[in-house]
């Protein structure tokens, strides 16, 4: 059984683990951060008294169930807590509150999405408890404040709303997520102090002098590339030149894209620090910053001696503790010979040793110092088990000297390889492999401690060492000269780039000599990458190739997002042609993708690592109008940035011409009407480029029906069009495609209207009859539907319930849900198969819309839930009609949520026994009223009576309610004459409508990686109180908002100290503020909990930018305006990433930012 590893860097709070019940496999894993004490405690049972103070102080949330396991790396025990999102919605009985039945039918269907969850990163299967190297992408919390959390220093945390899985992502979060099935926040944990004895003053006197050369780092990833995925997390470095400023830490912290980040020294002063070089291969990066911008102490340098590296010597690993305190742990280092640890499908290190210690190393170390009793740096800490073992694996400082000593003599850091990954084996597998007693004499004498040799693993195919050396071939000798470790070999290869060396190999006992050609390093290592369409692309790197073993070349898709999000998710992708091109290389993208206008639709053929032996072919849509630019973003290592170039603007659409087609024939049916019907339906793909209003995905597709053939109008679920900042592609007859918009969205009851144009059309097309006639329980119907595949489906049934449905609002983000409607169950199974479809008379006359409803997500399978209900079609004919004659529907709307109570209920309210007569006659097969659950907040509260929370409605304008059809009067009249029940005593008032025209989104902004835009209908819904018109509603990982936690569904109350009441004057304050610089935040949570963060602002990687709607606008109708430098520039600024890069983490996930656009 392979051990389970992980790499020590950590994310920012909330600490979370991944817990997957798998096969133990190797992964990077991020573990717990170690809590130090505040002072070294003498004994251990000073540790124990500390440790049971700091847990009674600790209060618990009732709303957690707690669960305790050990852990290795603390005395004390690990507590996890459990957190359980609440309900405030009717639910379907299926779930455990079954005393909201009443309110949800049995009969009700529901499905859940299909769309995984987002996570930062993809490194394996784990078999413990564990994260991943790159941080785990935070969980989806509760609105509700959380339990009290202490800081390192012991006081109560403030308490702000985290939000998503990922989330919004990317990917879709920005990055693609994994489905995990359990969650847990650790509670702070203590290290176990040094242990006392003889030489403790000895070490002590050593920490000392070391610890002012230790460095938190807090740094940002801004996107995904390569093998790191966007993230902000948190790790360890320390100075080795104190006059240049140069710290050393891990490759995996550096990352080998785009980062963004500074350093917290032992007296907490901060200093920007930016990468000057990441190796290749190694474990190890050096980053950059200014001494002179440390003024409240000496900086010093730790002197790196990879020599005094000995089995049996005392260590100690000095860490830090997201940048509070510092962590120092003991351990031996008992092996100096074990291989690099493979840590899964992310980066993994090779072609070098790794030292062994047990030292119990946490979260947040990477990049630590591992330091004699001398105060020498003899390795640097890396990884480690995960698996209950308390096992680091340490880096030794060989190559990591030598880049030091290249960067202070300005010179070159030279990387040969010949791609070739070789791994220690000892003799007794050598012999198996071919080794014989001869040579195995001669090495032995030559080398008498050595018990291993190096033995070819992996050969990339078509590279250097590619038919010349094979798997398994033990190598004996390199330009003549006998070896056995990796160190010399690196030697001679970093010495003989772009010439030839000489290998001798022993396979299958024979004596082999080749001549191979030693490529460079840096050559296979990206260091630019360009992004068009909402997508990614960089050259496959020797990372990627060699973990997958696989040749080193082809186009990896590092960001699969906008028009290049394929089936799934997730990265990994080898782009093989595009509209019928080949793109063998990066330039040869570049130039096919500069040849295809905006909005083509083209064939795009693509392979995945995993499996190079299908082909996968699709046709997508080339999006260049929300990000027109093609953009490439190159390295630079004097700097430290990824300078931004434009290579091409998009060309322009090519007009479209109109096509032929004809319908499929519905089959078995003896109903003519019922089978011509298919000639109503249309399939809808919707692609949301930013992700707005709490939705948590970026593309969605659903079956459309059209109502008006002439005029192009076809109606759809608001759960397939949330918004209209969008693209709408619609596809007729299976064959013509066209582009489609929306003409209006329904508020309340779940449908929007989108329009294409019929002249491009010429197909017989027919408009759906709707009925006028309100459907009843236990009426037969013909049902129709599309089910997750898009194949139609059809059956005779039975309608089982009409009922007023409450769809549960969801606890995490808010996002639009359906209110104040009836809806519609049916007696067949198909109907939970099918989120598109008509319940149909049998003259063809529809007489209900089949729709899918969006619930909450589920807590427990991070999934969004979806009901799939029917929606009767007398209440969309006012809406219709008027867009029939070209008039936009000016709806009014009572500003509150209803739900049926029955009589019983009614009786004990105050409501007379006259008026339960008169329910029972007007409606016989439901006898209710309708009860105000919730007041929608409204701006502008009107003037006059209005309905509150607990009131009981009678009649509206002389009619009895009994009905939530019978609420459409409200859509017409800006006042209602009712009656109603407050308090147990009848009331006559006249109540006042509020226009429908400011429920939907139409002004958003981008500011340092979060979307905020005003607070949309469905927070108004869910809050009694508007903090600020400044509402965060996603942010993108890898961004300032997620380092800093300005976290979705967070208020924006002032900017520096001002005030910031709507969008306009927060625009304002933030576009002045200089780039790289320091300002204030004050928030509200959506708890009323203020708070206050500080950001620093980040211009290159995360521009300000602008999103207004605007009917003018030809392409999108929403116009971009982006500022840099404080100054406004019309479209696209010059740095940053397209359009399609904001919104990842909307707060539940989705297709999750996680990437996500």
């Amino acid at each position: 059984m392979r051990p389970v590893l992980f790499a020590r860097h950590r994310v920012p709070p909330p600490r979370l683990l991944r817990i997957r019940p798998t096969s133990p496999s190797l992964t990077t894993t991020t573990a717990s951060t170690a809590l130090p004490l505040p002072t070294l405690l003498s004994s251990s049972s000073a540790l124990l008294r500390f440790h049971q103070s700091r847990l009674q102080s600790t209060s618990t949330s009732p709303r957690q169930q707690q669960q305790t396991f050990t852990s290795r790396h603390s005395l004390p025990v690990l507590t996890c807590s459990v957190h359980q999102l609440p309900f405030h919605a009717a639910i379907p009985p299926s779930r455990k509150d079954t005393s909201t039945a009443s309110h949800f039918p049995s009969t009700a269907t529901r499905a859940f999405s299909q769309t995984t969850g987002n996570s930062s990163s993809s490194y394996g299967d784990a078999s413990s408890y564990s994260a991943n190297m790159n941080g785990t992408s935070p969980v989806a919390r509760s609105k509700r404040k959380e339990p009290p959390q202490y800081s390192s220093d012991g006081r109560l945390a403030k308490h702000h709303r985290t939000n998503g899985d990922i989330d919004m992502s990317s990917a879709d979060a920005n990055t693609p997520t994994q489905d995990f099935d359990g969650r847990y926040e650790e509670e702070p944990r203590h290290v176990l102090p040094l242990a006392p004895g003889a030489d403790t003053a000895e070490w002590q006197a050593t920490i000392e002098n070391v610890v002012r050369n230790v460095v938190s780092i807090r740094f940002c990833q801004t996107c995904s590339f390569d093998t790191d995925p966007a993230l902000t997390s948190e790790a360890t470095g320390f100075v080795v030149d104190a006059e240049r400023g140069y710290i050393l830490t891990n490759r995996h912290v550096v990352g080998s894209g785009p980062f963004w980040g500074y350093c917290i020294f032992d007296n907490h002063e901060e200093v920007d620090a930016y990468p000057v070089y990441r190796d290749p291969v190694h474990d190890f990066g050096i980053l950059k910053f200014d001494p002179k911008a440390i003024k409240y102490m000496p900086v010093a340098a730790l002197p790196l001696r990879p020599d005094l590296a000995r089995v049996g010597i005392e260590i100690r690993v000095v860490g830090n503790d997201a940048g509070e305190k510092l962590s120092i742990l003991s351990g031996v280092i008992s092996r100096l010979d074990r291989n690099a640890p493979e840590y899964g499908d992310g980066y993994s290190d090779f072609n070098t040793c790794y030292y062994q210690a047990s030292a119990a190393a946490s979260g947040g170390s990477s990049g630590s110092p591992v330091v004699n009793k001398d105060g020498f740096a003899v390795a640097l800490q890396a990884g480690g088990r995960a698996d209950g073992a308390s096992t680091d694996y340490f880096l030794p400082l060989d190559r990591p000297l030598r880049a030091l000593k290249c960067l202070q003599e300005g010179k070159p850091i030279t990387r040969g390889d010949i791609q070739c990954q070789f791994v220690l084996k000892p003799f007794d597998e050598c012999r198996r492999l071919g080794l014989t007693p001869e040579w195995e004499a001669q090495v032995r004498k030559a080398f008498p401690k050595e018990t291993n040799m190096l033995v070819a693993e992996i050969i990339l195919p078509e590279g250097p060492s590619h038919k010349k050396l094979e798997e398994g071939d033990v190598l004996i000798k390199v330009n003549g000269k006998l070896l056995t470790q990796f160190i010399p070999l690196e030697e001679t290869l970093d010495s003989s780039v772009g010439q030839t060396v000489k290998l001798m190999l022993l396979r299958g006992g024979e004596e082999v000599e080749v001549e191979v050609e030693v490529g460079d390093l840096h050559q296979i290592t990206p260091d630019r990458f360009v992004s068009v369409s909402g997508g990614s692309f960089h050259n496959l790197s020797y990372q990627q190739a060699r973990l997958y073993g696989v040749a080193c070349k082809g186009v990896y898709v590092c960001e699969a997002g906008g028009s290049f999000r394929f089936d799934n998710n997730e990265n990994g992708w080898i782009i093989q042609s595009i509209d019928q091109k080949e793109t063998p290389d990066l330039d040869t993208f570049i130039e096919v993708m500069k040849g295809i206008p905006d909005k083509a639709r083209v064939v795009i053929t693509y392979k995945h690592l995993r499996d190079m032996h299908t082909l996968h072919t699709t046709v997508i849509y080339v999006d260049r109008h929300w990000a027109k630019k093609m953009k490439l973003a190159v390295r630079n290592d004097k700097t430290g940035l990824w300078d931004f170039s434009n290579l091409s603007d998009a060309l322009p659409a090519v007009a479209p011409v109109p096509r032929k087609a004809s319908f499929i024939q519905l089959e078995n049916t003896s109903h003519p009407a019922v089978a011509d019907l298919v000639k109503s339906f249309v399939h809808v793909s919707v692609t949301m480029p930013v992700k707005l209003d709490g939705f948590p995905k970026n593309r969605k597709w659903g079956m459309g029906l059209v109502i008006d053939a002439e005029k192009g109008l076809v109606i759809i679920s608001r759960a397939i069009v949330p918004y209209d900042l969008c693209d709408i592609t619609i596809t007729i007859a299976d064959s013509i495609v066209v582009e489609g918009k929306v003409v209006f969205l329904h508020p309340l009851q779940n449908y929007a209207v989108i329009q294409y144009d019929p002249k491009l059309v010429d197909a017989p097309v027919r408009s759906a009859k709707l009925s006028s006639e309100m459907i009843s329980q236990g009426a037969s119907t013909y049902f129709i539907g599309y089910n997750r595949i898009g194949r139609i489906v059809h059956t005779a049934t039975t309608v089982t319930e009409m009922f007023a449905v409450t769809i549960p609002a969801n606890s995490g983000a808010p996002r639009y849900r359906a209110v104040n409607v009836d809806a519609i169950t049916v007696d067949t199974n198909l109907s939970g198969q099918c989120g598109s479809g008509v319940l149909v008379a049998q003259d063809g006359t529809v007489q209900a819309l089949w729709l899918t409803y969006l619930g909450e997500r589920n807590p427990s399978s991070h999934r969004d839930e979806e009901y799939h209900l029917g929606l009767a079609t007398p209440t969309l004919l006012p809406v219709i009609s008027q867009l029939q004659q070209g008039i936009h529907p000016e709806l009014r709307l009572l500003s509150c949520e209803f739900r049926a109570i029955q009589m019983s209920q009614a009786r004990i309210m105050g409501v007379s026994e006259e008026w339960i007569q008169k329910v029972s006659l007007v409606n016989t097969a439901h006898h209710q009223l309708f009860l105000v659950t919730k007041r929608t907040y409204e701006r502008n509260e009107p003037a006059g009576d209005t309905l509150k929370e607990g009131d009981i409605l009678l009649t509206l304008n002389n009619q009895l309610i009994t009905k939530i059809s019978e609420l459409d009067v409200m859509y017409s009249h800006d006042f209602l004459d009712a009656v109603i029940v407050r308090n147990t005593k009848e009331l006559h008032i006249k109540l006042p409508t509020v226009a429908a025209d400011d429920a939907e989104t139409d002004h958003a902004i981008s500011f340092c990686g979060a979307i905020l835009h005003r607070p949309h209908l469905a927070v108004r819904q869910q809050i009694s109180k508007l903090f600020s018109e400044v509402y965060v509603s996603a942010r993108t990982r890898g961004s300032p908002a997620y380092q800093y936690g300005l976290a979705p569904t967070n208020f924006v109350t002032h900017v520096n100290g001002k005030r910031t009441p709507d969008l306009k004057s927060f625009l304002d304050a933030v576009v002045g503020i200089p780039d790289n610089t320091y300002f204030r935040l004050k928030c509200m949570t959506f708890d009323s909990v203020p708070w206050v963060v500080t950001m620093k602002k980040n211009e290159h990687y995360f521009p300000t930018t602008e999103l207004i709607k605007d009917p003018s606008e030809p392409l999108t109708g929403w116009r971009r305006i982006t500022y840099e430098g404080g100054k406004k520039i019309e479209g696209e600024g010059h740095e940053g990433v397209g359009v399609a890069a904001l919104g990842e983490d909307g707060g539940e996930g989705g297709e999750d930012m996680d990437g996500c656009c």
